[in-house]
């Protein structure tokens, strides 16, 4: 492309910013004359206008795979579909850019999730004694004794549901199981899984067990399993009842070895979790995770404000008046109040440490998010109470007369 055209072609873009044809047809000349940085930043300027723009869609995925950024020219291409035609041959299924469908290892590693070694134990955690005993007993113990495993015949698999308000902990406490063990840490999300090609994101969940059976041992997490585990009835599509299906295969072992495959879910709706996810050899192991007790929110409290400049702020009070709040409202809390302090240091000019006063403030605006998750979860511990399976929730609503 001649650099008059090009400077032109940039000045009508500058001129008329919105115009997302003019982008892409910039961004298609682009790939061609070897900037395939710009030509990205175009097609991505022209998706921030038209995010459904399949013209834009393609001249992003082909930019992606130009500029040597493979992931991102996947996420384009799941979108718009693959750079070249797939043969009718292919059951649904994008081709790879880059890749024949044909090769059976074109997919190999492509849906493998980032694994990481989490360095946190459970003495990291605050609070959730009783949490922290019953993980203790159903995953810990059993690899530390190995003698009294064999001798009382435990196996070295099993998959544990965490429950309750958001911003408890439940990922922290997977994580830690996991510094625990000294074993490898599996996070699966729900863009790990679901796709919107039919018979992928079932192929998806295959690939990842696979991938944690071959490192076991170690510790998945599938966060948000209501999404994933939804109860079938629920479900009016054949897709989203095949991947429950394909979970409850996997959790199974029925095809391979989960032993040494520690499955820990977590979930805020434990009452849309399919019923056959909770059955015994599954998911069969429930815990309750509640919002931090004082001597816990003492300690978060402590560890939020532990590299700021403070002066005066007394955490024994403020842990005293903060009943109700989970971790993630704690951190928020301290967060609002550096806000605070930030501010009177611009105003004054003067650089103002963290103050009761500030802590005070911020305690008056943010108020505890988990009393809106009990109101609901009440309901369901009092109507829906198969089997005694709310029963710690409904003794810790009535202990702290919530509702």
């Amino acid at each position: 492309m001649d650099e008059s055209v090009a400077a032109a072609l940039e000045a009508a873009v500058a001129a008329d910013p919105s115009n997302t044809a003019l982008r892409v047809h910039l961004a298609a000349l682009l790939v061609l004359q070897g900037d395939a940085r710009r030509a990205l930043e175009h097609a991505q300027a022209a998706l921030a206008v038209a995010p459904d723009d399949i013209a834009a869609l393609a001249a992003a995925r082909d930019a992606a795979q130009a500029s040597g950024d493979p992931a991102k020219a996947r996420a384009y291409a799941r979108l718009v579909g693959p750079a070249e035609p797939a043969s009718p041959a292919v059951s649904g299924r994008p081709v790879p850019v880059g890749g024949d469908d044909s090769d059976p290892d074109a997919h190999d590693g492509e849906d493998e999730v980032e694994v990481e070694r989490p360095c946190v134990t459970l003495a990291d955690v605050g609070g959730l004694e009783e949490v922290k005993a019953r993980l203790d007993s159903a995953f810990l113990a059993p690899l530390r004794n190995p003698e009294l495993r064999r001798y009382y015949g435990k196996s070295l698999r099993g998959g544990l549901l965490l429950f309750g308000p958001p911003g408890c902990g439940k990922t922290f406490l997977a994580r830690a199981v996991a510094g625990e063990l000294g074993a490898q840490f599996f996070a699966v999300g729900l863009n790990d899984v679901l796709d919107m090609w039919l018979g992928e994101s079932e192929r998806r969940l295959h690939g990842l067990f696979e991938q944690a059976r071959r490192a076991a041992p170690c510790v998945l997490f599938l966060d948000e399993i209501d999404a994933l585990g939804q109860k079938r009835a629920q479900l009016r599509h054949s897709a989203g009842r095949n991947v429950v299906n394909q979970l409850l295969a996997e959790l199974d072992g029925a095809l391979a070895d989960n032993e040494g495959v520690f499955v820990l879910a977590a979930t805020n709706h434990p009452w849309d979790v399919d019923t056959a996810l909770r059955r015994p050899g599954r998911l069969d192991r429930t815990l309750l995770v509640l919002p931090p007790d004082q001597a816990a929110r003492a300690a978060i409290l402590a560890g939020a404000l532990a590299e700021r400049p403070v002066d005066g702020a007394d955490v024994a009070k403020l842990a005293r008046q903060t009943d109700g709040y989970s971790g993630a409202d704690l951190v928020h809390l301290v967060e609002v109040a550096s806000e605070h302090a930030l501010q009177e240091s611009v105003r004054t000019g003067e650089l103002r440490p963290i103050t009761q006063a500030h802590l005070g403030k911020a305690l008056k605006e943010v108020p505890p998010s988990t009393r809106a998750w009990f109101a609901v979860a009440h309901n369901y511990a009092v109507y829906a109470n198969e089997g005694g399976q709310y029963d710690d929730l409904l003794a810790y609503v009535r202990q702290h007369k919530l509702l």
